[in-house]
């Protein structure tokens, strides 16, 4: 059915954030793929464009969280 099994949050947690950006690249990659498929009307199935797009927001927001975790660590530690 589907190309590459859905994601959860805790398997994308447990990925390094070199991981975390290769896997983004992978998805976006994925995401051109089908809209092109899509607009060509090659396109087989359409969830997976829905199911791409809501991993890509769920790589996203945890690379946000470490990010926003990672400014707020060295600030709270000079206290």
């Amino acid at each position: 059915m589907a190309k590459s099994p859905q994601n959860k949050a805790s398997d994308i947690r447990a990925k390094t954030p070199d991981e975390l950006t290769t896997l983004l690249l992978d998805l976006r990659r994925e995401q051109f793929n089908l809209r092109f498929q899509r607009a060509t009307g090659q396109a087989e199935g359409t969830a997976r464009i829905r199911t791409v797009r809501r991993e890509i927001a769920r790589v996203k927001t945890i690379m946000g969280e470490r990010q926003r975790a990672a400014a707020q660590a060295p600030s709270g530690a000079a206290s």
